[in-house]
């Protein structure tokens, strides 16, 4: 499955906006993301423009960990990837067969998210407002899961509904989290 996914930065002057039309679509659930994200030591997978990661989720109700792989962008425009995940009973195992195997942990670090599931434009689609602390700003992706012949119709659906929320094609990005927590932890 492809992973057709847009991600935007809410500006403060359409952040109340964009909330209350989220609220109006969906219950929003509260969780926080503890995100490791592993390589080889020769930095294969980056260069390849894949990811692994490990990611514990902190809800209300659960606790849950996923282990997930994401393959090449197959779209420059958006990013969007392939994307293969699976839930683990045991986080800590994973990361020890992780680094076991010769991975690396190469950085780590926490999203803050409000989760919107709904259905729009006849798609079930998730919308999340991520807050990382060490990055300014609010910034809200839509994804909704496709088969690679359907990319092109889901994210015409994805930026319509963006649109719907109040943002502007203006406010959309491609900058990784990774990498805007990197920089930001550079000397």
């Amino acid at each position: 499955m492809i992973e057709a996914e847009l991600k935007a930065r809410v500006h403060a002057s359409a952040s109340e906006t964009v909330l209350r039309r989220l609220d109006e679509r969906a219950v929003g659930r509260a969780e926080v993301y503890q995100d490791t994200y592993y390589d080889t030591p020769d930095g294969a997978l980056e260069a390849r423009d894949e990811e692994l990661r490990i990611r514990t989720v902190h809800g209300q109700d659960e606790t849950r960990t996923v282990l997930t792989y994401k393959g090449a962008r197959v779209d420059e425009e958006t990013g969007s990837k392939p994307e293969h995940e699976t839930r683990v009973e045991d986080a800590e195992a994973v990361h020890a067969m992780l680094r076991g195997l010769g991975y690396l942990p190469v950085i780590a670090f926490e999203k803050r998210c409000r989760n919107y599931d709904f259905e729009a434009r006849g798609r079930r689609m998730l919308a999340t407002l991520v807050r990382v602390p060490e990055i300014d700003g609010v910034f809200i992706e839509l994804e909704t899961l496709v088969d690679e012949d359907e990319l092109a119709a889901a994210l015409t659906d994805v930026r319509a509904v963006l649109g719907d929320l109040g943002i502007d094609a203006d406010d959309l990005t491609r900058e990784l989290y990774t990498d805007a927590v990197r920089a930001r932890r550079a000397p």
